[in-house]
């Protein structure tokens, strides 16, 4: 697989990654978004197919012992998220460019496959009252949940200087500016 670069975004969860994501492939036609596969529930509206690839953990297990996945991770027990090598090789053969939207151990192991052909971005918020007040406005998450995700948050930070860029999703607008430069620059380089 070495036809594209591939825009690796992570973050903590709740940090907007996925907004950002979101953004830079409704302007930019030849991005196109590997969708990830997972062994948790959809959210409400979530498709399969279309968000994530749900697969049950019997499942999930089956593609990791048959080297179906570029990386894969089990973020809680029984909880699993992957990257499916065919979405890549399907992107790729559609002439674009690759984006992901991962968490911070699946962005390291992507950012690890791709080399310099792969550009990998921590999203972030300024602090973790913002990013409690984030996950508690998205009304998805349990307490214990939000918990988890905030201890997880601490985790996470201390990868951040393994990713090429830190990208600090502050204010919305601006952010976006900046992962549009950061885009158009990796592609022309």
């Amino acid at each position: 697989m070495n036809k594209g670069k591939a825009f690796i975004f992570s973050a903590p969860s709740g940090s907007g990654k996925t907004t950002i994501v979101r953004h830079l492939l409704d302007n930019f036609s030849y991005l196109g978004f590997s969708i990830s596969a997972t062994t948790r529930s959809p959210r409400t509206g979530e498709k399969d197919g279309e968000h994530y690839h749900f697969l049950s953990v019997d499942d999930f297990t089956q593609k990791i012992e048959a080297k179906a996945f570029i990386e894969w991770e089990q973020v809680y027990e029984g909880l699993y998220y992957g990257t499916l090598i065919s979405e890549v090789e399907k992107l790729w053969s559609e002439g674009k460019h690759v984006l992901f939207d991962v968490d911070v151990v699946g962005g390291l192991n992507l950012k690890k496959y791709f080399g310099d052909r792969g550009l990998a971005v921590f999203v972030k918020v300024p602090d973790t009252t913002e990013l409690e007040k984030r996950l508690r406005e998205r009304k998805t998450e349990s307490e214990e949940n939000i918990k988890k995700r905030l201890e997880r948050f601490e985790y996470e930070l201390g990868f951040e200087d393994q990713f090429d860029v830190t990208l600090i999703n502050d204010k919305l607008g601006e952010t976006v500016k900046e992962a549009e430069s950061m885009v158009l620059n990796f592609i022309n380089k």
